[in-house]
């Protein structure tokens, strides 16, 4: 007898899906996904059957995949099938054949569902799965997301069999006489999640026979503070930070005064993909002179005078452009540049467009970032004078002097600092016969 009502209840209690949904089954043909399969076939569902050859078991591979297409077609159902080279992907994107099957399936399970319009992806998860997903959190260090462990629910992604455990699963495919497969690489200890599975819980289960239903209550209590923990981070969030066209800032003697400090850090932070280790850099640095530049993946955190400025990466940001004399446009970061040239000898006041001697160029010109140890003569100005220091006096946040423009002669002297200032040794004089023209456009 299957339990179709507690399946049911579950489903509802969760708001899983709703009753006119399709959903795509992720099967690998073991008793888990076999079950799952039954379930929603019991509870009339409209579903479909996906399985992944990942090609790591020879035979053993083979086996499952005729075993899940025979099934599929026992039951009338739709099957989808792919086979991936998963040790190649792994070796080129350097992670663990694990992680590679991981984003291998999850990236084809969603083009199925895209594909062949089904709502949601079912996967076979169980209360132990859960278990063991919290202790291996703990074991390589995790936040608060990281106890509830497996949630039934996120984004496409639904987890049905979340109310079962293994070994009701295990007595309910004999009771039924369900057919399955067994995977080999369970019974291995080369992977973690077999080792905690194999070695450690069975231990716990002798300090407590009831261990699963003890994490079960212990991850509804951690969602439940991961809720409240992101409703007030939210509020939080909205006193802080300040959204400008360029970056996002934070004062830094807002920063000082959250309780606690690491905890409402790292979550504000963390959507910029910024480690709790270097969050932790950032508040050991708060006091420290301005400059101090953080990096994630994907954005850099820089402390100035009173913030502290979160920026994306510019990855063109070391890059140069080089420019020839026939260009008419060019462009550089997210600017663009126009350049002509003219026998009439006016004069404009416009900070976005210059008019250069073109006698005294040397192309090709380049068109790169700010560097140490730049320096110019402003123009109306006889000295030289450090870049550096210019963008202090001109207010410049530090986050964005990498982004500037910096047009550069053929001799290696600066021309303009695009959308500021000049060179003086460029400017229009008595001898000029030709005059470039260079306009920022944006």
């Amino acid at each position: 007898m299957l339990p179709v009502i507690r399946f049911q209840d579950f489903i509802e209690q969760q708001q899983l899906f709703a009753m006119g949904n399709k959903i795509l089954l992720a099967v690998s043909g073991g008793k888990d996904s076999v079950l799952m399969l039954h379930l929603f076939k019991a509870l009339g569902v409209d579903i479909g059957v996906a399985h992944c050859n990942f090609n790591l078991r020879a035979d053993e591979a083979q086996r499952d995949e005729l075993f899940v297409k025979m099934l599929a077609f026992s039951l009338n159902l739709p099957f989808y099938v792919t086979h991936f080279d998963t040790k190649k992907y792994a070796a080129e994107n350097k992670i663990s054949t694990q992680m590679a099957a991981r984003d291998l399936r999850y990236n084809w399970f969603e083009q199925i569902r895209a594909d062949k319009g089904y709502d949601f992806i079912a996967l076979a998860h169980h209360q132990n799965d859960a278990v063991e997903t919290v202790l291996i959190n703990l074991v390589r260090g995790t936040g608060i997301s990281g106890l509830h462990g497996i949630l039934p629910k996120r984004d496409k992604l639904i987890r049905p069999l979340l109310f079962l455990n293994r070994e009701e699963i295990n007595q309910l495919v004999e009771e039924n006489k369900f057919d399955f497969v067994e995977d080999s690489s369970n019974l291995s200890s080369n992977y973690i999640r077999n080792k905690l599975r194999l070695h450690v819980i069975p231990h716990l289960q002798n300090i407590n026979p009831n261990l699963e239903n003890t994490f079960n209550q212990n991850i509804k209590r951690f969602a439940e503070i991961e809720t409240f923990l992101n409703l007030q981070v939210k509020q939080i969030a909205k006193e802080l930070i300040v959204k400008k066209a360029d970056a996002v800032y934070i004062s830094l003697e807002k920063i000082k005064l959250l309780t606690p400090q690491k905890l409402l850090l790292f979550e504000l932070l963390k959507k910029y993909d910024f480690m709790e280790s270097v969050v932790e850099e950032i508040i050991n640095s708060l006091d420290k002179q301005s400059g101090i530049k953080f990096i994630s993946t994907s954005h850099q955190a820089t402390i100035d005078r009173e913030n502290l400025i979160i920026s994306k990466l510019n990855f063109e940001i070391h890059q140069h452009k080089i420019i020839h004399s026939n260009h008419s446009g060019f462009e550089f970061n997210d600017y663009k540049f126009q350049l002509i040239f003219s026998e009439d000898l006016k004069f404009e006041t416009d900070k976005n467009k210059i008019f250069i001697d073109a006698g005294v160029l040397q192309f090709p010109l380049i068109v790169r970032s700010w560097q140490n140890g730049d320096k110019f003569i402003p123009l109306g100005m006889e000295g030289f004078k450090k870049l550096s220091d210019f963008f202090i006096d001109e207010k410049v946040p530090l986050h964005l002097k990498t982004n500037i423009p910096i047009l550069v002669n053929g001799n290696g002297e600066i021309i303009w600092i695009a959308g500021m200032r000049q060179d003086n040794r460029y400017k229009l004089t008595k001898s000029t016969k030709k005059v470039a023209i260079f306009e920022l456009k944006n």
